[in-house]
């Protein structure tokens, strides 16, 4: 599914695609991934949606895992990634996966792990990250951006913490799409909210940074650990550029 567009150049976006046409209309043997190609998608990411939290858990890691890597958007990815929002509302997701399978603690929500994966895929297909050449990325990722932001933002109101921090961590990457820039001011007001309750030293980095870039003021929302990781890097800049490095370090 890849959006046409109006005479002013901006995507024309209808609905997401059914989750069960993306698996069986899609030509998963022509698209690139980072070994191969995609035969092999279809029935792992159908494996999402099982009733078994092992399965869903083993699956995230097959489906997912198999078309991520060194911060690559291939050509398989943008189905995977319509997939994975049509599904986000499915009751299946919202159950708990096996979380030592997947690296996270039990009852991790496979919502919240696709949500993971999708704000991560987003901010690799970031255009100043491709503009400045850190990332390569496919382009109907990018401009299927607001799209993807409709399926996340019901979620920021989830009942479950895990889901509601994924689901604004996924809408910071997504939401620097030209067409979604003035969702920003609610996004502020939810990233302030994470900021209150949340100790996730990736999540609070991740928002912090997004309200500084929206000119927000941060320095009343820091805890001490921010701060120690905020001077860290600091130091770590300070000493990069003093010994005459002419790029910025890769952090």
């Amino acid at each position: 599914m890849i959006p046409s567009h109006d005479r002013a150049g901006e995507p024309r976006l209808t609905g997401l695609p059914d989750p069960h046409t993306v698996l069986t209309s899609t030509d998963w043997a022509f698209l690139e991934m980072p070994i191969g190609t995609g035969e092999v998608l279809p029935t792992a990411l159908a494996r999402l949606l099982d009733p078994d939290p092992g399965v869903r858990a083993s699956a995230v890691g097959e489906a997912l895992g198999a078309v991520t890597h060194q911060n690559t958007v291939y050509e398989a990815t943008v189905p995977v990634s319509l997939f994975v929002a049509a599904i986000l509302n499915h009751p299946a997701t919202a159950a708990g996966e096996a979380g030592q399978a997947v690296g996270r603690v039990p009852g991790y929500p496979t919502r919240a792990a696709l949500l993971d994966w999708l704000g991560s895929t987003a901010y690799d297909a970031d255009d100043a990250c491709v503009a400045s050449g850190e990332r390569t990325s496919d382009s109907a990722f990018r401009e299927l951006r607001p799209l993807f932001y409709r399926a996340v933002h019901p979620l920021l109101g989830d009942n479950h913490e895990e889901v509601r921090h994924a689901a604004l961590v996924a809408t910071i990457p997504l939401a620097r799409h030209p067409l979604l820039t003035g969702h920003r001011d609610e996004l502020a007001d939810h990233a302030r909210s994470l900021l209150a309750t949340s100790t996730h030293r990736d999540r609070r980095d991740h928002v912090l940074e997004a309200l500084a870039e929206w000119g927000h003021d941060v320095s009343g929302l820091e805890n001490a650990d921010d701060v120690a990781v905020r001077e860290h890097w600091a130091r770590q800049r300070a000493e990069h550029w003093a010994g005459g490095c002419a790029d910025d370090p890769p952090f």
